[in-house]
């Protein structure tokens, strides 16, 4: 459940099972304190949760998870007092340890502090270079990843392309995160989006297995809640293919790009999945979470971490898709093994996509909307159409992507210039009734 940041409760509640010896309690205690308080920055729980990553007695898995929940509470805060901790705790991992699947999740706790921060994560990516050769690569392609994510950085992407045309010696994994990583940086405006499928398909064609497993998760991301006619087809191809892992990986993704949507075409899809795959108890359990994705809500939620009519980007959003995105590079050892859990991370993401007007007081108010596709209209002059193809509904009304919606009525003024989520709305002192 997410609280309110003024809100105690999760805190007071949580808060005693934080040193449970059953270490299932104990990571149930520490991620619902880490969902609930996502990007608060709260000091209390830098220090409790700061305590047990220090703590020698705590189990791999308990350190771990600690690490993603601070890096979800700290989420792009640039925090160098946890950026160290998480550092100091993956040099003194032993070889065993690091080959541990789950021990991945901590760069992407460690990325997690610089979202979209840019330059600001050399630092740390430079000490990042001394890690064992094990997880060095993983580390400094995930760091990249999350600190350009959002921008549109065509160097970076670039960049990435390049690590995944290298032909690999066995045991390296770090060309999963650099495949996201080309999603999470292109993902900030359409054409970049466009151009990053089409790369994507090209890698699809060429690339070695571990960028095979990756690309179904990329595309889910760079399309997430906004059900594209070619990418649907992409996923629907790669959902039957031969490899398990890049059969499982496109059909979470189908879920991502139709969460929300109630998509029919997608559902469809789904059950003949389900038919095909009833012997197989992993896939099914990967079409069942996928078809909860697309009723998200009932229809009424969404999973794209952008608001304002694609001008912001919430970090927190981010964040929830990320880390469960980076938990399914290797879904036999979390997602499908005793980590299931990590999928409630995705919740942060979710927000209503209905648009609900209200009066000065906070009381409903209903009033005629037009909703159509939504018209770029940056540069032009005078004051072109913003919509086109439009139908009139009163509020509350729903908004899928791509759509935009303008006021019917000349009766009220909206108090901010996109109508989205909640809309606050003042009489127009200079309406006259007919």
């Amino acid at each position: 459940m997410i609280v309110t940041l003024n809100c105690f409760q999760a805190l007071a509640i949580l808060m005693e099972y934080v040193n449970k010896d059953d270490s299932n309690i104990r990571i149930g205690a520490i991620l619902g304190l880490g969902i609930a308080y996502a990007g608060s920055q709260k000091d209390e729980l830098r220090v409790q949760l700061s305590a047990i990553l220090g703590d020698p007695q705590a189990t791999l898995e308990v350190l771990v998870f600690t690490a993603v929940a601070l890096g979800l509470v700290f989420v792009g805060s640039c925090n160098e007092e946890i950026a160290q901790s998480i550092i100091f705790f993956l040099m003194e991992r032993s070889e065993a340890e690091l080959a541990e699947p789950i021990i991945r999740l901590l760069p992407v706790a460690l990325g997690l502090l610089y979202l979209g921060k840019q330059e600001s994560v050399e630092a740390t990516a430079e000490v990042s270079k001394t890690f064992d050769e094990k997880i060095r690569k993983y580390c400094d392609v995930t760091l990249m990843s999350l600190a350009y994510a959002g921008t549109g950085n065509v160097l970076k992407v670039q960049k990435l392309l390049g690590i995944c045309s290298q032909h690999l010696e066995k045991g390296e994994t770090h060309q999963g995160p650099a495949v996201l990583g080309i999603a999470l940086i292109a993902m900030s405006e359409e054409l970049g989006a466009e151009m990053a499928v089409r790369s994507l398909e090209r890698l699809l064609q060429y690339g070695e297995q571990n960028i095979r497993r990756a690309v179904p998760l990329a595309l889910g991301i760079l399309c997430i809640s906004n059900p594209k006619v070619n990418v649907m087809d992409t996923l629907s191809r790669l959902s039957h293919d031969a490899d398990a892992d890049v059969s499982m990986a496109a059909i979470i993704s189908l879920g991502l790009i139709g969460a929300g949507t109630n998509n029919a075409r997608i559902a469809g899809m789904l059950r003949n999945l389900s038919s095909y795959y009833y012997k197989e108890a992993a896939h099914l359990f990967c079409v069942r979470i996928a078809q909860g994705l697309v009723h998200l809500g009932k229809g009424l939620l969404t999973l794209s971490p952008y608001h304002s009519d694609r001008f912001l980007l919430s970090p927190m959003a981010l964040g929830g898709i990320v880390t469960v995105l980076h938990a399914c590079l290797d879904m036999k050892s979390t997602i499908l093994g005793k980590y299931h859990y990590i999928l409630y991370i995705i919740v942060l993401a979710m927000q209503p996509r209905m648009l609900l007007t209200v009066d000065e007081d906070l009381k409903p108010l209903p009033v005629p909307v037009r909703v159509g596709q939504a018209v770029d209209v940056v540069g032009q002059a005078g004051r072109p159409k913003t919509i086109t193809g439009f139908q009139t509904h009163t509020t509350p009304v729903l908004l899928a992507a791509g759509e935009r919606a303008e006021l019917a009525t000349d009766k009220y003024i909206p108090l901010t210039s996109t109508l989205e989520g909640f809309v606050i709305l003042k009489k127009n002192p200079e309406y006259h009734e007919e």
